[in-house]
């Protein structure tokens, strides 16, 4: 592998370490590669035109590759939550210690230069196992490790979670552990989880452990909104659009609780209402036999107005399809009525009413309706 041979890595004892090791042994595309340095010192890397971008520990970026380099490190639990630790990263600390202190078995694993795995936890036979199991009982110090674990079994869905594993994950929760974790950390690891091929695993992970309403105040998940995100993944949609459908039942402060990028909280703010006014017009659940169109050209005005779709027809066009996974909507009809309504110049029609606000505002409708009117 690149990395090994190099002038800047030359002398220092390196390993490719965590997921690209693990995600080699499964056959799956390689992504990142993380590094770990063992003997080396923060002087050493620097002098050799490593940067340093590490808060709490020492990592350091390549010069070239600007991959990331740590010197291997230990942990000892300090404080409440998942930044209560003190991370020691002498040259005494081995390779075998900076894997003991990681979260699972598969995520502990070290390739040496020629090619050789350092496996001292088993994780490449629970990677053959199909089995995601904890690095040992400091598991219970790090809150973050489980919802981690929770991600990876998204990820991994055809991975079971050892018993073990998840008891002490419930033990995580009981300690209260979990309610450090502050909101960035929770979204991060939610949008990772959300992009998975099989999200909903990450959530009846979160509820199995006890963890869902301490990590999400206020998120509704049963079978409905599993069966709406399903179809959203299985469908490719984008990370707001999954947001949307993982909110649609819960309360609205939870946007707040969760941080999550604005794109992503109007697109949960708008699905709920969206899919209320397609229900109350006829359109059904996705399982249900037969569906009822919508069509009364005033009524689909009113619900492109209520989506402000006039002004911003992607992000309803994005709304229709994370809504076409709960209820039978017909987007493209949706597409035809919204473009049809676009075609009226509201400069010209304003121009033509004189300036008066009142009569404007009833031309430019009267107009958008004609037009729609062609669509019925």
């Amino acid at each position: 592998m690149t990395g090994w041979g190099d002038p800047a890595v030359e002398g220092l004892e390196v390993y490719i370490v965590g997921g690209a090791v693990r995600d080699d042994l499964l056959g799956l595309a390689a992504g990142d590669r993380d590094w770990v340095v063992v003997g080396a010192s923060p002087e050493i890397m620097a002098a050799r035109g490593f940067t340093p971008v590490g808060g709490d520990f020492p990592v350091f970026l390549h010069p070239r590759t600007h991959e990331e380099y740590a010197l291997a490190r230990t942990e000892r639990k300090s404080g409440r939550g998942y930044r209560g630790f003190v991370f020691h990263a002498g040259p005494d600390v081995s390779l075998e210690d900076d894997l003991r202190r990681r979260d699972l078995t598969v995520n502990a694993i070290a390739r040496a230069p020629g090619g050789a795995l350092i496996d001292p936890l088993g994780g490449a036979a629970d990677a053959r196992a199909r089995v995601l199991r904890h690095v040992g009982p400091a598991f219970v110090e790090d809150p973050v490790r489980l919802l981690r674990l929770a991600r990876f079994a998204a990820r991994f869905h055809d991975f079971s979670i050892a018993p073990q594993t998840l008891d002490l994950c419930r033990e995580l929760v009981r300690a209260g552990e979990v309610d450090a974790l502050v909101p960035e950390r929770v979204w991060q690891e939610f949008a990772k989880g959300l992009m998975t091929d099989h999200p909903g695993r990450m959530f009846d992970v979160l509820v199995a452990c006890g963890a869902l309403g301490r990590v999400a105040p206020g998120l509704v998940w049963n079978d409905g909104v599993a069966d709406g995100l399903a179809r959203g993944a299985a469908r490719g949609l984008d990370l707001a659009q999954r947001h949307a459908l993982l909110c649609r039942c819960s309360d609205p402060g939870l946007q707040d609780r969760l941080r999550a990028p604005s794109a992503c909280r109007d697109l949960a703010r708008l699905l709920p209402g969206l899919l209320a006014r397609l229900a109350a017009a006829g359109a059904v659940a996705r399982d249900a036999s037969a569906t009822t169109a919508m069509d009364d050209p005033a009524a689909w005005l009113a619900l492109l107005e209520s989506c402000d779709a006039l002004r911003r027809p992607e992000r309803f066009e994005a709304l229709l399809a994370a809504a076409d996974c709960v209820l039978d909507v017909d987007p493209e009809a949706w597409v035809r009525r919204l473009a049809a309504a676009r075609t009226v110049d509201a400069g010209a029609v304003a121009r033509a009413a004189g300036g008066d606000p009142g009569r404007i505002r009833d031309e430019v409708r009267a107009a958008r309706l004609r037009a729609l009117q062609a669509e019925a």
